[in-house]
């Protein structure tokens, strides 16, 4: 999910009374909830698409689930002993337990795969012991509802806070809603994924706004898509030799990697382009790749 729908649930958790545990609860519970993102730096090292197979990957993972809630509680721990050394503490703020900095950044660290997991993007949720993919198919990687649902209670419960209402159990309400709005959308996609059965497999995705339905992808025979059961791709995947596609290009390998619905198009130029049928719309080279030279021909040989 986007950062914005990943600070909110670190900030809503911390509403539910937790932000009381310990002086910084709300930088450990905000910060941990969007720490695992870390990995977005590989954009400065690496080209191309090479990103699709590092993101969501090592950061996401279990060892990154214990190091790096214990990073952050170590940061937030040094800057209140610093501040407190040189005169600069906060007075209101409560004093600062260190188990408790990093109970509540382990938290927010493991909030960040249980949503990164409801989308169609996926994840490697058991990175680097196994690189195996994982999606949800429930929520679009930016959920507007999400954002008014959560936005609305925090405001609702900062402001019963102000002035002097039960503003813990508003966020824990406001949490049961989450919970009920993500599981709706769970019952949706499985319904989706019901109402044809003559694929081998169905991806559900939810589009932008209408959370309500579903741009169903239906996985055919030989390695054939077909998005609202309209086929995906001018060719047939086997039209490619794939195999020394990988061999010839990192950034082939890369992507073949990550994707989960390979389709492959040719081109008025002549060249091949290999895409991936859940964002086949999205044209700025951000989910596709040109094939090396020599390894793709017509069926029957043209």
């Amino acid at each position: 999910m986007d950062n914005i729908t990943h600070s909110l649930l670190g900030a809503l958790i911390g509403q539910t009374g937790l932000k009381k545990k310990t002086g910084l609860a709300m930088p450990a519970l905000i910060i941990g909830a969007n720490l695992p993102d870390l990995d977005a730096a590989c954009f400065f090292w690496l080209e191309g698409v090479e990103h699709l197979a590092f993101r969501r990957g090592i950061t996401h993972g279990p060892p990154a689930m214990v190091l790096l809630p214990l990073l952050l509680a170590g940061l937030l721990w040094g800057w209140d002993r610093w501040q407190a050394s040189r005169g600069k503490r906060p007075e209101a703020r409560l004093p600062v337990h260190f188990g408790w900095l990093y109970a509540l950044a382990f938290v927010g660290c493991l909030s960040h795969p249980a949503l990164d997991w409801l989308n169609v993007y996926g994840i490697r949720l058991f990175e680097p012991f196994s690189s195996r993919w994982f999606y949800g198919d429930v929520l679009f990687i930016i959920d507007v509802w999400l954002w008014a649902l959560m936005g609305i209670g925090l405001w609702l419960s900062f402001r019963r806070e102000k002035r002097g209402g039960d503003w813990r159990r508003l966020a824990r309400n406001v949490l049961g809603l989450v919970g009920l709005y993500i599981a709706a959308n769970y019952a949706i996609s499985e319904y989706d994924r019901q109402l044809d059965t003559s694929y081998a497999e169905t991806i559900s995705s939810p589009p932008p706004l209408a959370f309500w339905e579903r741009e169903t992808i239906g996985v055919g025979g030989s390695g054939t898509f077909f998005r609202n059961g309209e086929r995906v791709g001018n060719s047939p995947i086997s039209a490619c030799d794939l195999d020394a596609a990988r061999e010839a290009s990192s950034q082939v390998r890369a992507f073949l990697f990550w994707s989960r619905a390979p389709v492959v198009d040719r081109l008025e130029d002549g060249s091949w382009r290999l895409s991936d049928a859940r964002y086949y719309a999205v044209r700025d080279g951000r989910f596709s790749v040109i094939l090396p030279e020599g390894l793709c021909s017509e069926p029957g040989g043209g």
